[in-house]
């Protein structure tokens, strides 16, 4: 992917990638390292509904939820200096794609098996209630174009501990230029 520069209005780091990839527990580790902001577009999601992710889905829809999403990833985004982790389906959004242009956007990566133990029963993931396995499966195989589509870099986190995930993306922010 091609960068353009924002300046200063550009986030520290963007993570994206499937559930269970550890975007979560990285970004906050990671913006924690650096002194900065943290933001998590699936809580900005809660905020404005005023529900639990889950809840947004059964009550109103998945397209309910992907235009609150939109909107968290465009407020996020907007947030200078921050590490924002986007939920693993935003990418499926162009305009969400199209937002990340000029971001420095690592891609975490996850084998099934890891995010489906990782996620459990995906109670909180109404995407992957039911079969995690096989859901996290046609999830991965529907996003990852995408994913490379919108990333500078990717890290794989299956088997490996998260203090070194968190240093392979705080090396890349470093080598990248991000302060």
């Amino acid at each position: 992917m091609t960068s353009v520069s924002r300046g200063d209005q550009s986030p520290h780091l963007v993570l994206v990638g499937a559930p269970g990839s550890g975007k979560s527990t990285v970004g906050k580790r990671v913006a924690s390292t650096l002194g900065v902001t943290y933001v998590d577009t699936d809580d900005l999601v809660v905020q404005r509904a005023g529900m639990p992710v889950a809840d947004v889905f059964v009550n109103l829809g998945e397209s309910a939820f992907r235009t609150f999403e939109e909107e968290a990833v465009e407020e996020a985004l907007a947030r200078p200096g921050a590490v924002v982790s986007l939920g693993g389906g935003a990418v499926i959004s162009e305009r969400n794609r199209e937002r990340l242009v000029g971001h420095r956007v690592v891609w975490l990566k996850v084998e099934v098996g890891e995010a489906a133990s990782r996620v459990g029963l995906g109670a909180s993931r109404p995407l992957l209630v039911g079969n995690v396995r096989g859901r996290l499966t046609t999830l991965l195989r529907e996003r990852q174009a995408w994913y490379e589509e919108v990333s500078e870099i990717s890290i794989e986190t299956t088997g490996r501990p998260l203090e070194h995930v968190v240093s392979d993306v705080l090396a890349y922010s470093h080598q990248a230029g991000v302060r």
